[in-house]
């Protein structure tokens, strides 16, 4: 095997979409651990639980932060033992919803839980949550300031900082699609090296079901990014993009931000405005590859518009395929979907007619809109005319503990209580000439066609 992916995906993980609804309704039960485990003294907060929350759960539940309750102290802690063993046990938390069995496994961003870790907080909640001695506690985590942009750290902060125009949510009240402009105010083409996207206010969070940053602008001579794309697409738990060494995306004089922003009400009157950070290139480096984010959908037609029809009381399946226009790097992948919405899977069909199984998230949650970013050594590499195949599986029955009405029919369509089926996916095209470079140096070996 070559040390990059690419379209290579080891053959133990491998599996053809046709088993993934299967997959998707068998639960995910914790590790028991070995006998050697069971025989030894059982885990304690101080020595074994503490650091696993520390890298892993922190991040969100602490004071100040997203998450309702705070798991830095054992008293924090200790009241919510019995909760956390039955969302750590079905990987319901932390919010990473891939499927561990099929696919590639290694990313930049993953926040998931090992086996070994799922057994250590399970054991440690079987045998009464002990505190163990409070001299084995991890130091206590310094996070950075909440009201500071997420990416300084690594690049300094913002070259460019744009603003939505102020919106005001009522209290009760139907979705809302605010799509404002917003002018860079460039006047020289400048390459974008990250962007970071985020509600103004902890507030805004509340009443923001996402934000989608659109780049307005000409490019006549440029058939892949013809009128500029999207830059990013904010949602919860997905806050920011960094674009691989030596790709990006392209800002020219009199661009504009069109703003799509959906909003929804929470019981109080909310106002707010959307902000996005651009970390530029420094003048004069210009990157190699361009960067685009494309939706693969899920379904047949123009964003499902004329063939999502989900019955009363019932499961569903969609498929949709797209074919590569250029040969192409996979940077990262986000399912869309919303309330009846249950697993996605992105599966590659390669010009042999060989298929490989790129991810499949198979719990997929609403109120995570998890981006799983590859490794710089595993991204997926695809040759041109490779079929991007996109599973949906929809559950809209009392099953469903998200349904907000079983007995109603469901059609595409932006409210939250309609649905949607695609894949927010970071494409880095290739020409011909990079590709079969890349794929000299790498030699995939030839692969039968998946019967």
């Amino acid at each position: 095997m070559p040390t990059r992916t690419g379209a290579l995906i080891p053959k133990e993980v491998e599996i053809t979409s046709r088993w993934l609804p299967l997959l998707a309704f068998v639960a995910v039960l914790p590790c028991v651990g070995t006998a050697a485990e069971l025989t030894t003294t059982p885990p304690t907060f101080a020595k074994d639980v503490a650091p696993i929350f520390q890298e892993k759960c922190q991040n969100c539940h602490r004071q100040g932060a997203m998450a309702p309750m705070s798991l830095v102290t054992y008293e924090e802690v200790r009241p919510w033992a019995k909760s956390i063993r039955q969302r750590v046990a079905t990987r319901q938390m932390p919010p990473w919803h891939l499927d561990p069995t099929v696919g590639i496994q290694k990313f930049a961003n993953d926040i998931s839980l090992s086996s070994s870790q799922i057994s250590t907080i399970t054991r440690w909640v079987d045998a009464g949550a002990p505190l163990g001695d409070p001299k084995d506690m991890p130091p206590a985590k310094q996070w950075p300031n909440e009201d500071g942009w997420q990416l300084a750290k690594q690049f300094g902060q913002p070259d460019l900082i744009l603003k939505s125009d102020t919106f005001t949510v009522a209290a009760k009240g139907q979705d809302q699609w605010l799509k404002p402009l917003t002018a860079t105010n460039l006047t020289e083409p400048r390459w974008v090296r990250a962007v970071e996207i985020r509600p103004a206010t902890p507030a805004g969070r509340r009443v923001i079901h996402h934000a989608i940053a659109h780049l307005q602008q000409e490019e006549p001579e440029n058939p892949v990014a013809a009128t500029g794309g999207i830059l990013m697409e904010w949602a919860v738990n997905k806050n920011y993009d960094i674009y691989r060494a030596n790709s990006g995306k392209l800002m020219l004089p009199g661009s504009r931000i069109w703003w799509e922003l959906h909003l929804h009400s929470v019981g109080e009157q909310i106002a707010d405005h959307v902000e996005l950070a651009v970390y530029f290139y420094p003048k004069g480096q210009e990157p190699q590859h361009r960067t685009t984010l494309t939706a693969f959908e899920g379904v047949e037609g123009s964003f499902g518009q004329s063939s999502l029809d989900i019955p009363p009381n019932s499961l569903a399946q969609t498929e949709g395929f797209t074919v590569l226009r250029q040969a192409a790097r996979i940077e990262n992948f986000q399912p869309h979907m919303h309330l009846r919405g249950k697993s996605m899977s992105m599966e590659a069909i390669l010009p042999d007619g060989s298929r490989q199984m790129i991810g499949s998230v198979d719990h997929f949650n609403f109120n995570w809109m998890t981006n799983y970013i590859f490794a710089d050594d595993s991204a997926p590499v695809l040759p041109k005319g490779t079929v991007i195949h996109i599973t949906a599986w929809f559950d809209n029955t009392v099953n469903n503990k998200s349904n907000p009405d079983p007995n109603q029919w469901v059609g595409w369509g932006d409210r939250t209580v309609e649905e949607m089926a695609h894949m927010w996916v970071n494409l880095t095209y290739m020409s011909d000439e990079e590709y079969s470079a890349w794929a000299a140096k790498n030699k995939p070996p030839t692969r039968r066609a998946a019967r």
